[in-house]
């Protein structure tokens, strides 16, 4: 993860991918979003789903989980090499959250965020202000998860 002047839009980013076995999805379920089509697979069948379905916020989570571990790997190869290291600030929210297609068991899902928008902050001009769109695809080339990101990216030329 670069500083703000090293970001360009439609720059995009791979960052993991997580199979979604019966196990993770029912563990999740328990502790988060107990519902039946998450915690059974029989009640998965009969539902829209069709099969046991993770939790969209479980999608979410992993997601964030990916996304936080390939931004610890960035870092750590920038500081192996000896590049400064940009540490990027907290996100002021998202917008468009989607789960556009259900993921269910055995599924894989490759996620990803392609650069949309970056603007300087008027208010902080120590930072830039970047908006990504956040997806997630499963085996079969199919967008199964989505939202738009906003973070505080810092600026390697502060104010100017």
């Amino acid at each position: 993860m670069g500083f703000f002047e090293d970001i360009e839009i439609g720059a995009l980013r791979e960052f993991g991918s997580f199979t979604f076995t019966a196990d993770s999805i029912k563990k999740f379920a328990t502790q988060f979003d107990p519902q039946r089509f998450h915690l059974d697979e029989e009640e998965g069948r009969k539902s829209l789903f069709g099969g046991l379905a993770a939790s969209g916020w479980h999608v979410a989570a992993v997601c964030m989980k990916l996304l936080v571990a390939d931004g610890q790997r960035q870092a750590k190869e920038a500081t192996a090499c000896g590049e400064e290291v940009a540490v990027w600030g907290p996100s002021p929210g998202f917008r468009e959250l989607r789960w556009i297609k259900p993921v269910l068991a055995g599924d894989t899902i490759s996620f990803s965020n392609q650069v949309e928008t970056k603007r300087t902050s008027e208010k902080r001009p120590q930072w830039g202000i970047l908006q990504a769109r956040n997806t997630g695809t499963n085996q079969h080339g199919e967008v199964v998860f989505s939202f738009l990101a906003t973070a505080f990216v810092p600026r390697r030329n502060k104010g100017s």
